[in-house]
């Protein structure tokens, strides 16, 4: 038997109504007066659609067209497409060829350092980059931000690739990149090279807040002084800085206070992102309340990456892990911290799953981080929040004028779209439905 989406009567293309659609109100752009919401906090709505843009949007039974195609959703969840702001294109996708040995922080590192050094070439790295986009476009997303490894000598490559890539995707998936490396690397003269080579490619400018060769910890004894430099070379080139901060569960680990009082010192006007911070979860609660104050003067974003960190903090072996990994999610968003979640790493190392689809990673952060009852504004945190945060525009929101770049979903309830995967999703670029598939793995056979 047909599914409800399998028989739905959805227009190729042009001019049409999507009527009955239920909107979570976290995705709408503004208001819409009249329009009444349900208990997840989600409205019934017409969405007229005109070629590439929503032309309107009314209450349900409001907005008909009766001269024009229609498509009535009988109450089913519509989105838009989503925003993945943390993500790893470059070294996805590796799996089998390399594997972490223990599941370790320490393992991915080493693991991605021989896979790297063996395998990784411009041709290499565009396959494995080109099929993880494949397969966020068919699952419905619209823009990522991906760090590059930028070690000496292989940064030239990862980003002349990136830009090829983001040249060949444009218009389909709005394309950013990060620099990522030790911050130690921030004492030699390369760094002064790397910065020109982001600020010519369009980048932004980041790094880890450990040394090479190490793990999250104790920060360095000059941390200071470098993030100082760091944060020097962004200012001169007018670059945003994107960091992987705090990535461990040691209570040492406490570079995110330290990012924060050199934003503030350096008096930097650039927008600044730190990833992961899950270290702020074992450290005593005042230690939390000062640090999260100096990140709300600072005016930092903050990015949760769950499953990932799920996957590698605590993993110690014959040892049922402790504690979650995540960071103090909750906690931010009431000291008005701007908090997104991100996908991460996807099929290597650091991560040996995933395939790219933002619907899943938000539903297992619902899990993890325990981001329900309500889960009326959760969905914001893979829409409006990351598209703000790194200044994608209109993506990730729903509104007249905007993009036509919609999913559809059979479920009728948040319940209903959590519990499921949704595989049956029909998602909508610039108001045409997209035909293609997620790729086969064969074909990153070599």
């Amino acid at each position: 038997m047909a599914t409800f989406l399998e028989r739905l009567a959805l227009p190729d293309s042009g001019r049409y109504s999507l009527r009955n659609a239920r909107v979570p109100a976290c995705f709408l752009s503004s208001e819409v007066s009249g329009a009444v919401s349900d208990p997840d906090g989600a409205v019934l709505l017409d969405l007229l659609i005109d070629g590439e843009r929503i032309e309107g949007i009314a209450p349900a039974g409001t907005g008909q067209a009766p001269d024009i195609p229609a498509a009535d959703l009988a109450g089913r969840h519509v989105w838009p497409t989503l925003i993945d702001m943390h993500a790893h294109i470059d070294k996805g996708h590796a799996i089998p060829r390399v594997n972490n040995r223990d599941g370790s922080f320490a393992g991915a590192r080493d693991a991605t350092a021989i896979d790297r050094t063996r395998y990784w070439n411009a041709e290499e790295i565009e396959r494995r980059m080109s099929f993880a986009l494949r397969c966020a476009y068919a699952h419905g997303v619209a823009a990522i931000r991906t760090h590059l490894d930028s070690l000496e000598p292989s940064a030239e490559t990862s980003w002349r690739v990136f830009r090829s890539m983001r040249d060949h995707w444009s218009g389909r998936i709005a394309l950013q990149a990060v620099s990522i490396l030790p911050i130690d690397e921030f004492r030699t003269p390369f760094a002064v090279r790397l910065a020109d080579l982001i600020a010519d490619s369009g980048g932004v400018l980041g790094a880890v807040t450990r040394v090479t060769g190490g793990v999250h910890s104790a920060p360095v004894g000059d941390i200071d002084a470098l993030l100082d430099r760091l944060l020097g070379l962004a200012s001169e080139r007018s670059l945003d800085v994107d960091l992987h901060v705090d990535e461990s569960g040691d209570p040492e680990s406490a570079a995110l206070p330290r990012v924060a009082r050199a934003v503030l010192r350096n008096k930097f006007k650039g927008r600044v992102v730190c990833g992961h911070c899950c270290s702020l979860a074992v450290q005593p609660e005042d230690q939390v309340r000062t640090t999260l104050a100096l990140c709300a003067e600072a005016g930092l974003s903050i990015v949760t990456l769950p499953t990932v960190n799920l996957y590698l903090q605590d993993r110690i072996p014959g040892r049922t892990p402790r504690w979650r990994g995540v960071t103090l999610i909750k906690e931010m968003q009431k000291a008005h911290i701007p908090v997104a979640v991100g996908g991460d790493n996807c099929r290597d190392p650091f991560y040996a799953y995933g395939d790219h689809d933002m619907v899943d990673n938000l539903c297992q952060a619902i899990k993890i981080a325990h981001l329900d009852h309500p889960l009326n504004d959760v969905p914001a945190l893979v829409g409006p929040v990351p598209a703000t945060i790194i200044a994608a525009g209109s993506l990730g929101r729903i509104g007249a004028g905007g993009p036509a770049r919609l999913i559809l979903f059979a479920a009728r309830t948040l319940n209903e779209l959590v519990c499921r995967p949704q595989s049956d999703r029909i998602v909508i670029d610039r108001g045409r439905r997209v035909l293609e598939r997620v790729p086969e793995y064969s074909e990153l056979d070599v």
